[in-house]
């Protein structure tokens, strides 16, 4: 889930702003480059912020009233890299809080550092070690996104676990109830976004073979295969 408007103590929204700031400057010189130096790229860019979008916009319900949802990183994340994705993630979140009141502008750092720091991080390092293995590429998208989400939603129940410990187990005990509260359908939620994700790369892959392997997404031999 998002979380929501004024949930996080002042502190903790504070501290998290401070801790997605400088990725989100670095990841805007990062945009600025690769579309500097594959100007093609832009329509990439615009497809990667569109999926994440939508997919981050469908919420499902959850257990005790609260919501789960897709994270939508996991492409833009292969395509551009991770650095990338903290300036579209705090974008599409800024536009879900102010339209759809979807998560807030008080933990919008919180919300960026799980959703557009950690989890395209953990994505594009699943997606780079499974193709350095020699993985089948639909293998290594599937992974990508599939771990990258479910990563996602194990920070931000450790991030309500730092704001809420239990008062008798503490933060392990807190992040436990958290990461069990959102299991039940975050997994299965997982799954269905990697198995997208590889569908939707797979068009990419189709209509934009020359660029991918120009931004070293793909190996030139793969584009026909």
């Amino acid at each position: 889930m998002h979380i929501m408007e004024g949930f996080l103590p002042a502190a903790h929204a504070v501290g998290w702003t401070a801790a997605s700031t400088p990725f989100v400057v670095v990841g805007l010189k990062s945009i600025a480059k690769k579309v500097k130096d594959e100007p093609e790229s832009k329509m990439l860019l615009g497809v990667s912020g569109a999926f994440m979008f939508v997919l981050s916009a469908l919420k499902l319900p959850s257990v005790t009233g609260s919501s789960s949802h897709p994270t939508g990183t996991g492409l833009g994340s292969i395509i551009f890299g991770p650095l990338a994705m903290a300036p579209v993630a705090l974008v599409v979140l800024l536009f879900q809080a102010l339209l759809l009141a979807h998560g807030g502008i008080t933990t919008l750092g919180a919300n960026v550092f799980s959703m557009g720091v950690v989890g395209p991080a953990v994505a594009y390092f699943t997606w780079r070690a499974l193709r350095k293995v020699g993985a089948p590429l639909g293998v290594a998208v599937f992974s990508a996104a599939f771990i990258g989400d479910l990563v996602t939603y194990l920070v931000t129940s450790m991030q309500l676990a730092f704001a809420f410990p239990d008062p008798v187990s503490g933060f392990l005990g807190s992040a436990v109830k958290f990461i069990g509260v959102f299991a039940f359908t975050q997994i299965p939620i997982a799954l269905a976004e990697g198995a997208l994700t590889t569908v939707i790369f797979s068009y990419v892959r189709s209509y934009n073979r020359d660029e991918l392997v120009r931004m070293g997404v793909l190996r030139a031999r793969e584009v026909a295969a």
